[in-house]
């Protein structure tokens, strides 16, 4: 069976990021038939009340503005869905995520297409998909107190269904990349393909 990964990298550094270069490793590790790329440097909208009232009407009553409207998120939601696994390169930018992957998030969270709501509380509906986060850090340690990026991009994850994160980390890196990158490319070679 030919595998889909769709990589997506979000950090503004077009060059010596460290996030594109361990994402691109993990893909090359993983080998795939069919990459789809999404690279987050060049911008994405953000949402508008234009767009949350488009986003909230019946599909069969939308009019073509509203369309137009939700043409990027349904690309990105369409991503998402052919993918097999989803490898990010996420950097953390002021111990969070950058704010171009919030509006990758708030494009693709939808609810009736990657989520629905139910008795029980929110579904996601993209199960069985893999997820592998690569993430880089001047002087935040992944995983600490002051880590808002880790556990809320899979928090997100797992709210849309991908519950597989496996999480490559290249952190403290104002303190020793060598040690850092080191630890994150031995990292690499020991996921599972």
């Amino acid at each position: 069976m030919t595998k889909t990964i769709l990589h997506i990298d979000a950090s503004a550094r077009r060059t010596g990021s460290a996030t594109r270069d361990l994402s691109g490793q993990i893909i090359g590790h993983l080998g795939a038939g069919r990459i789809i790329r999404r690279d987050l440097a060049s911008p994405l909208p953000l949402l508008t009340e234009d767009w949350i009232n488009a986003n909230f009407t019946p599909a069969d009553q939308r009019d073509e503005v509203q369309r137009d409207l939700l043409a990027l998120s349904d690309e990105l939601v369409s991503e998402l869905q052919n993918a097999d696994t989803i490898v990010i390169g996420l950097p953390i930018y002021n111990f969070s995520v950058p704010a171009a992957f919030k509006a990758w998030i708030d494009l693709v969270a939808r609810v009736g297409l990657t989520f629905a709501y139910s008795e029980t509380g929110p579904k996601g509906l993209l199960e069985g998909k893999r997820a592998v986060l690569a993430i880089a850090s001047g002087g935040t340690e992944v995983g600490s107190e002051i880590d808002f990026a880790t556990n809320y991009a899979k928090h997100v994850l797992g709210f849309i269904g991908i519950h597989d994160v496996d999480v490559i980390a290249a952190d403290k890196m104002a303190l020793d990349a060598g040690a850092a990158l080191a630890n994150a490319q031995k990292a690499v070679t020991q996921l599972a393909a």
